[in-house]
């Protein structure tokens, strides 16, 4: 049985046959945009419960482990949208040379 080929998240495809450059960019952009929402997300419902923990004295605390951890979740969701920009970057940039080469 033929071991399934699968563009796995932080791996770069085995070329193995020819690349679809196109195809790759757009899956990359769609990452980012993912990555984006995400930051955008995580980062709303952090200042959410920082108002929270402003709002609500007693359980304060609480509040702001809430606040730290969807930070942080900003924060990789970033990270993930910036990866991405530059790979879609690449992807558009080898597209560009393969069409040179025609």
């Amino acid at each position: 049985m033929e071991e399934e080929k699968k563009h796995h998240f932080f791996h770069h495809k085995k070329e193995d046959g020819p690349v679809d450059h196109e195809k790759e960019e757009k899956h990359h952009k769609h990452l980012q945009q993912l990555g984006e929402l995400g930051a955008v997300a995580a980062g709303a419902y952090a200042l959410h419960e920082k108002h929270k923990a402003k709002k609500d004295p007693e359980n304060a605390h609480n509040h702001k482990i809430k606040e730290e951890i969807a930070a942080t979740i900003a924060v990789g969701s970033g990270g993930l949208a910036f990866h991405q920009h530059h790979e879609k970057k690449e992807a558009k940039k080898e597209k560009k040379e393969v069409e040179n080469k025609h």
